[in-house]
């Protein structure tokens, strides 16, 4: 099992520009060669969530997808999770969505309860 802690990242805000974008996700690929399973995301600085946003953050974690490794988001504020989850992005904060269990937990069963 893999103990080391995921390689840092730091995105610019309030609003990262397209070439900050560019950059990170060529950085990604770079962490990837070096061999990281997991890169950990600072976007504490983005306090102006909005779609310029949302696409930053789809386009790191796609990079991340190609080069094999996972993508965690950290420092996330209230708005920017809330945009996250709406547009189906929550998964890279690293925390279960609503109602839905976390890994490796399961549902008890009581003795009253009819098969399904």
């Amino acid at each position: 099992m893999d103990t080391t802690e995921p390689e840092p990242l730091t995105v610019p805000g309030p609003a990262p520009l397209p070439r900050d974008v560019a950059a990170l996700c060529e950085r990604i690929g770079r962490l990837a060669r070096d061999g990281p399973h997991e890169v950990a995301c600072d976007v504490s600085a983005l306090t102006r969530p909005g779609l310029g946003v949302v696409d930053a953050v789809a386009r790191l974690a796609l990079a991340a997808r190609r080069a094999g490794i996972r993508l965690r988001l950290t420092g996330a504020g209230p708005s920017l999770r809330a945009l996250l989850a709406l547009v189906g992005l929550a998964e890279l904060l690293g925390e279960p969505e609503e109602r839905e269990p976390p890994g490796g937990v399961q549902e008890g069963v009581e003795p009253d309860d009819l098969p399904v």
